[in-house]
Formats: C-alpha cells, sequence, structure tokens
C-alpha cells in the first residue's frame, strides 16, 4: 500500500502556510513535505507536526537568489562556501524536524558555462553533504528537473541521476523521483521504476502535462502504484501537485489510500 506526503508548498494553499499542517491532518494524511522550512524557527515547525501527529519526510536546501535566477547552489563553483552552509542549515533543520532525507538542489547552468565544473563542484558538495548526514542517519537526495521547468537545470534525466549517484559513490545519496519530470524527460515510468529500484528513496507525483492531480492525464496513477508494491518499494510518495481547485475538493483519488 502507498504512502502518500501531502505536499504543504502546493497544496492547500488556499490556507496560511502554518494552517495547512492541520488541514493536512484532518483529511487523513500522515506526512508531509514542503519545498523550503528557512522562513520560521525549526522548534515551531516541529510543533505543528507534533501537534497534527505528522511526520516530515522531505524538504530541499536553500535555493539562493531566485530573482537572479538561481534555484540551488550545490553545483556552482566559487559558491561552495554559500552552498556547504547550505547544507549545514539544512541538517540542523532535519534534526529538529526529524526529517529522514533532504534533497539537495543542484543550480542552473547558464548558456556558454563549462557544464563538466558544475557537475564537478556538484559531486564535491554533495559529497561533504552525505558524509555530514550519514552521522545522523539521514539521506541526501537529488532530483532530476525537466528543462521545462527549469531550463538549464544541472541535469534532466533519470539517467543522468543515476549516472551522479553512481559518481558521488555514498551509501546514503539516493535519487529523488518525480513521475512528473520523468515523464516529460525520459517517459516509460514503469521501466525506470524496475530498473532503478533500490536507488530511489523518494517518489513525487502529479499528472502529466498540467501538474494537476494525479487522477488525469498520461500517467494511470492506480496501475503505477500497483507496481510499486510489486517492485517492493516502501519509501514515500510525495503529492507535488497544483490542485486544480480548492485542495480539499479533489482528493477523491487518493481517498483509498488513506
Amino acid at each position: 500500500m502507498p504512502k502518500f506526503a501531502a505536499n504543504l508548498s502546493m497544496m492547500f494553499n488556499e490556507l496560511p502556510f502554518l494552517e495547512r499542517f492541520e488541514a493536512a491532518a484532518k483529511e487523513g494524511f500522515q506526512a508531509v513535505e514542503f519545498l523550503f522550512p528557512y522562513e520560521y524557527p525549526a522548534a515551531l515547525l516541529a510543533e505543528k507536526l507534533h501537534h497534527n501527529g505528522l511526520q516530515q519526510v522531505l524538504f530541499n536546501t536553500a535555493p539562493g537568489n531566485v530573482d537572479a535566477g538561481e534555484w540551488g547552489l550545490a553545483a556552482v563553483p566559487g559558491r561552495e562556501q554559500a552552498a556547504r552552509a547550505d547544507i549545514d542549515r539544512a541538517l540542523a533543520y532535519a534534526i529538529a524536524l526529524g526529517c529522514p532525507s533532504v534533497h539537495v538542489m543542484a543550480g542552473v547552468v547558464p548558456p556558454g558555462e563549462d557544464w563538466q565544473r558544475y557537475r564537478d563542484t556538484f559531486i564535491g558538495n554533495i559529497r561533504y553533504a552525505a558524509d555530514s548526514f550519514a552521522k545522523q542517519g539521514i539521506k541526501v537526495l537529488i532530483e532530476a528537473l525537466s528543462p521545462q521547468v527549469k531550463p538549464n537545470y544541472l541535469f534532466s534525466s533519470q539517467h543522468q541521476a543515476a549516472e551522479l549517484v553512481d559518481a558521488i559513490d555514498r551509501p546514503n545519496v539516493f535519487i529523488q523521483f518525480d513521475f512528473f519530470h520523468a515523464q516529460l524527460v525520459d517517459g516509460n515510468i514503469s521501466g525506470l521504476m524496475r530498473s532503478l529500484a533500490g536507488r530511489y528513496a523518494h517518489i513525487q507525483i502529479a499528472s502529466v502535462p498540467d501538474r494537476h492531480e494525479p487522477d488525469d492525464g498520461e500517467l494511470n496513477y492506480p496501475w503505477l502504484f500497483e507496481q510499486l508494491d510489486r517492485i517492493g518499494y516502501d519509501g514515500w510518495i510525495g503529492c507535488e501537485y497544483k490542485p486544480r481547485d480548492d485542495t480539499r475538493a479533489g482528493l477523491g483519488w487518493i481517498r483509498p489510500y488513506l
């Protein structure tokens, strides 16, 4: 049976962020994820989780200067000190929130820049993160982002993600397997599920191509959930989608699983 986490950055956005924890719990979710916690004290977020009986299962390192086009710093040459400070801060939050996994954001490679330099910088910073997080039993995740959503991100394919995990060569580094991005770039989700089994530690879902509730579009999610059970995947599935309207009104697809 799949385990689902509400993504509070995208779901329940009819409500202020701190009220979304209670809303998710009332709908039957036992876990949550979101993009970034850093606007709030870790102790406040931990209290929200505890009060509502929720587990935090994922968040990201800081994105950098989004207005300047940044989307993570871990791959950016010359920004290693800032990237590692972001990693250290994420680790502190993960410990405070009891979160088992953190996505370390790579960043974009501006046109004309040396992609290999960015790749090498990313590998070095992820090894730093992995070695730090391993002491706390926390996984480091890396995620391929489709060009349609994040042009020029360091990597866009699940095959690239797998190659990077091999190059990083740390036992607590895994793929964050987002079916939405993967379908846009690679396709053959069921084949990727099988070929990469054991190498991904978190999944995210949304309809393709609209990124709404996973009850429409190109992917047959009930069938894919059955295949994940057969493969033996026991991690969390993050609901990282944009509700078509009111979040609660669109939760019919998940009722049988909660």
